[in-house]
């Protein structure tokens, strides 16, 4: 394949060997013999690999290291080969733990690759995570359907734009993520602050593996078996349900009751939404302050779910309209 014009990374063998800890040798026997890659080459007869050619080749040297036989999956797309490791890891994790993996759909094939080295799932620790989709881009994802549905929707772009928000928040409508994380690399003050107010959590490159691997981690109830005992579902704290505005209308309205419950419940939960978001925005100057962060979000995003629920028995009870004021969250997001 001829070199085109392309915005695209490329990487020379030594780049994707490095990258996969894949011989050289290897790599060119699997593309020569095997057909498993088709590199674009430069006039100068230059080898340079394409992104999705990276994700396949770390694919095949798991696959290969299983037993499979590198002829038989060779000429296998991505999605059938990443098809292939899920059956095997939850076949696996079936007979090693009860708990179930956290379960994410990543946009960005240089995301994925980053996340499903055995560098990355080194720094989750206790947890295990499941990648049940990969897509190219947001473009792809908009109008692709995911072979499972997934807790965590991950996302990797360049830049952040209103109308790459739009696309975001129609994804997650569509898919019902828990929560969706989104690394990026610019973006204007006014997107980020409006992505951040309806409920993602946003990060700006540089970002390393072990604090990637908290951020993510950090999404997880802390104590999941307690948490489910009042009225959660699933492993994944959700996102925001109430905005400042309703929390305090609803604080507003306890007034006109005997009970204080309403105020007093919905003004916790603002304070602990505002301390996990604090918390996620936090400095950190090496792995155990990520760590601790990461923590720290954790617990204080577990009690805030833990309130709305009971924020929604309250309401039951007394009346009260939780709803909120469209007209006011459009308004407020607008840059």
């Amino acid at each position: 394949m001829t070199l085109q014009p392309t915005n695209a990374a490329l990487y020379r063998i030594g780049a994707v060997s490095k990258t996969t800890g894949i011989p050289v040798s290897t790599l060119r026997i699997w593309e020569t013999r095997y057909g498993a890659f088709r590199p674009v080459k430069t006039e100068g007869k230059q080898r340079l690999f394409e992104e999705h050619d990276v994700s396949k080749a770390m694919l095949l040297k798991q696959l290969s290291s299983e037993g499979h036989a590198i002829s038989t999956i060779a000429n296998l797309d991505l999605a059938q080969l990443r098809q292939m490791s899920n059956l095997r890891n939850s076949a696996q994790h079936k007979h090693a733990s009860t708990g179930e993996p956290l379960t994410l759909a990543v946009v960005g094939l240089s995301m994925a690759n980053r996340i499903e080295s055995k560098k990355f799932a080194s720094g989750l620790q206790q947890n295990r995570i499941k990648v049940t989709d990969v897509l190219m881009d947001l473009a792809t994802a908009t109008s692709a359907s995911l072979s499972e549905q997934s807790k965590v929707l991950l996302i990797k772009v360049n830049t952040l734009q209103a109308e790459v928000h739009t696309s975001i928040q129609a994804l997650i409508q569509k898919h019902k993520f828990a929560q969706t994380i989104v690394i990026y690399n610019f973006a204007p003050e006014a997107v980020v602050q409006a992505m951040k107010f309806s409920g993602l959590i946003v990060r700006r490159e540089p970002i390393s593996d072990s604090e990637l691997a908290e951020l993510i981690q950090s999404v997880l109830f802390v104590d999941q078996a307690r948490a489910q005992e009042f009225g959660t579902t699933g492993s994944v704290i959700s996102s925001r349900k109430y905005s400042d505005e309703t929390l305090t209308r609803v604080a507003g309205i306890s007034t006109n009751v005997l009970c204080e419950c309403p105020r007093h419940v919905a003004e916790l939960i603002s304070q602990l939404a505002s301390f996990e978001e604090y918390s996620q925005e936090c400095l950190n100057k090496n792995a155990n302050d990520a760590h601790l962060h990461a923590y720290l979000r954790s617990i204080s995003g577990s009690a805030r779910t833990l309130f709305e629920n009971a924020l929604e028995k309250i309401a039951q009870h007394e009346g009260i309209d939780l709803h909120e004021d469209k007209k006011l969250a459009i308004k407020k997001v607008e840059p």
